[in-house]
């Protein structure tokens, strides 16, 4: 008995050498250049009553705080939307918001990896209405996280009724 144990031992170890010793070479992670570099874009912010905020903003994805939803990333790997870090709508919103001066706030919703903006300059959307996040003139398909933006784009958040 245990004999043949030990040949079975030596038998599956001589398998897995050959196995191992035979298999293709791993090939090694390519590095790749940050996509995560600074953009500038447009952004304009529309409320109910017309224009809270036009500028053009440098941005890159980062990390955001909101006093409703806390600190996430919002840097386009948000629900593995893209492979690595890059400039995103929200992202724009939040440096805009910094750099000017101005209040947003928005809900953190983990089963989208993204937030809801639910106020801009104090002008909430109570329930009646959502802020639209467009890229060129065309509502974005995934969340102001998750978006890749490029040099020159022309973002918007629309108040938008339901």
């Amino acid at each position: 008995m245990h004999l043949t144990s030990a040949r079975r031992t030596l038998v599956v170890t001589a398998a897995l050498g050959l196995a191992l010793a035979s298999a293709p070479a791993v090939a090694q992670p390519q590095a790749t250049a940050s996509t995560n570099a600074p953009v500038k874009v447009s952004l304009t912010v529309k409320g109910p009553d017309g224009r809270l905020f036009k500028g053009k903003i440098k941005t890159k994805g980062h990390d955001v705080t909101t006093a409703t939803g806390g600190t996430h990333r919002c840097d386009g790997t948000n629900g593995g939307a893209n492979p690595s870090a890059v400039p995103t709508p929200t992202a724009a919103l939040d440096d805009a918001a910094r750099k000017r001066h101005f209040t947003w706030d928005g809900t953190w919703y983990a089963s989208f990896d993204d937030f809801s903006v639910d106020t801009i300059k104090n002008v909430s959307c109570g329930g009646v209405a959502y802020w639209n996040i467009a890229v060129n003139g065309t509502s974005i398909p995934v969340g102001g996280c998750q978006f890749k933006l490029s040099a020159g784009d022309k973002v918007a958040f629309t108040w938008t009724a339901f």
